[in-house]
């Protein structure tokens, strides 16, 4: 089996802000990265779209959302004028706006390989491999796997090529905590194998896989919610996504000997709802193992119902604090739409 890296959450460092457990990856991720194909040489820009390109990376707020009926169904004719977007409550003038259903999409896929997950570990793969191959454009999408139980592992490294993530995917699995089945016994009990750092681990993503990734940068969670030992909180791994622009999906799935049933008993639904919603995704719990490839099927659905907006925000103090963002459809005469975004962002610091 190929070298694989840790994200290592071993100790603390400061976050912008918060104060986070350290994620970095060690050297042999860079030396996996090097292995990657080259990037292709982007397409040039008209010289028209140039100013709007470089407003858009510097000095504009942008925000990707979907919106959805009470019957789960998207509203895919919204236009400007329909539009109101808000920060900390301040009404904001609309700089752009568009359907954006081809933009590139950066996907880290983390799969939990804890306890609770071992005997759904097949079925999630198997789903998971058939996601890589609908969604994933070669040349123009990139995507890692990542597995994580107590610490999390780097199994592919960004790629555009299926085979080599379908690899990674193949090569997750469940191995027994120390002291278990043969397990190798811990050190003075400080290993955190066999646990659910699931915190721990979308910080290490979300900082220093993605941050600094262009594209739709996502994370796919495949787990039950249950976080066992991460040293960081939910509310953490909220913010860290937020800094990165990430949007977290997720896909809460329970072990089927706890209950029998595929959710079993232990899905905690309320933290991955939080934890997706804040971020301008969804959670998505399946009945059964029959729901879990329409479960995928309904992410990717998601990831390309979206429309983009950009405002240049009033507020210009560059002094780095949260501010909220909140868009309306006032003019859209329907009630209970859903409107999926994320819940702010944090300005640079001058």
């Amino acid at each position: 089996m190929k070298a694989v890296s840790k994200l290592s959450v071993l100790s603390g460092v400061l976050f912008a802000g918060i104060m986070a457990a350290s994620a970095f990856f060690p050297r042999d991720l860079a030396q996996a990265q090097q292995q990657q194909p080259p990037k292709q040489k982007p397409k040039e820009t008209p010289a028209d779209e140039q100013e709007q390109v470089l407003k858009l990376g510097t000095r504009l707020v942008n925000t990707l959302f979907s919106v959805t009926d009470k019957q789960n169904r998207y509203i895919d004719n919204l236009k400007q004028e329909d539009l109101q977007v808000f920060e900390n409550g301040q009404l904001q003038t609309i700089f752009t706006f568009k359907k954006e259903f081809d933009l590139p999409l950066t996907l880290a896929i983390m799969v939990d390989v804890s306890g609770s997950e071992q005997y759904v570990l097949p079925q999630l793969k198997d789903a998971g491999a058939h996601f890589i191959d609908s969604v994933i454009r070669t040349g123009k999408d990139t995507a890692a796997i990542i597995k994580f139980e107590g610490e999390a592992t780097l199994m592919q490294g960004l790629t555009s090529n299926k085979n080599r993530l379908r690899k990674g995917l193949e090569e997750v699995s469940y191995i027994a905590p120390p002291g278990q089945y043969g397990g190798t016994p811990g050190i003075n009990g400080g290993s955190r194998q066999g646990g659910t750092s699931i915190w721990d681990s979308i910080i290490a993503a979300s900082a220093d896989l993605l941050a600094r990734e262009a594209g739709r940068k996502t994370i796919v969670l495949l787990t039950d919610g249950v976080d066992t030992t991460s040293r960081m909180r939910l509310d953490d791994a909220i913010n860290e996504a937020l800094r990165a622009e990430v949007v977290i999906y997720a896909i809460g799935i329970g072990d089927p000997a706890s209950g029998g049933t595929f959710i079993g008993n232990g899905v905690n639904e309320g933290a991955l709802k939080k934890l997706t919603e804040a971020t301008g995704g969804r959670a998505v719990i399946p009945n059964s193992r029959r729901d879990l490839d329409s479960a995928f099927a309904q992410l990717e659905q998601d990831m390309r119902q979206q429309y983009l907006l950009a405002y240049e925000p009033t507020n210009e103090t560059l002094d780095g604090s949260f501010r909220k963002i909140e868009i309306k459809v006032p003019k859209v005469k329907e009630k209970d739409l859903k409107i999926r975004h994320r819940r702010g962002y944090y300005a640079p610091k001058g």
